[in-house]
């Protein structure tokens, strides 16, 4: 039979995962809280960590789109933004034709600000220059025009 204190952990746990904050449960016949041993407490949602580069944002950009329901695989989108940016999430192209009209393409996969602004999905920063919102309202714009950003070989 478990020990009073591993009760009080499993307690403690349950309550945690359940979503109540826990910081310590007083032991039995304590006359306050102080009493208590204080252990780190979990969280119900856990919060998943990518990488700042090109890895992390492609894979931070497929959880976003999953969420979305916008398809798109990572090859497809690593491929796209080796042809457009080189992986430069700052990449700017000053001299085709959306720059000569005055709507210079911008970041990895090269998205004009109109369309960055129609296709920018909620969750995202709205700055054509952050990696994931880049990544994320390129590909919704390539599901809408051509099915998902797989079927993407060239410039869209």
């Amino acid at each position: 039979m478990p020990a009073f204190g591993q009760h009080r952990r499993r307690l403690a746990r349950s309550l945690a995962v359940a979503g109540v904050a826990v910081v310590a449960l007083p032991l039995f016949g304590a006359t306050s809280a102080s009493a208590a041993t204080t252990e780190p407490t979990t969280t119900a949602a856990s919060v998943t960590a990518y990488p700042d580069n090109l890895d992390g944002w492609i894979r931070e950009s497929l959880d976003v789109m999953a969420q979305h329901g916008i398809p798109g695989s990572y090859d497809a989108i690593h491929r796209n933004i080796m042809r457009e940016s080189s992986g430069n999430p700052y990449a700017i192209n000053n001299w085709d034709s959306n720059a000569a009209a005055g709507t210079p393409s911008k970041g990895l996969l090269q998205v004009i600000d109109p369309t960055f602004a129609a296709y920018h999905v909620p969750g995202t920063a709205f700055d054509p220059y952050d990696p994931v919102a880049n990544i994320t309202a390129a590909c919704n714009y390539a599901a809408d025009r051509y099915g998902s950003i797989d079927n993407v070989f060239g410039a869209y």
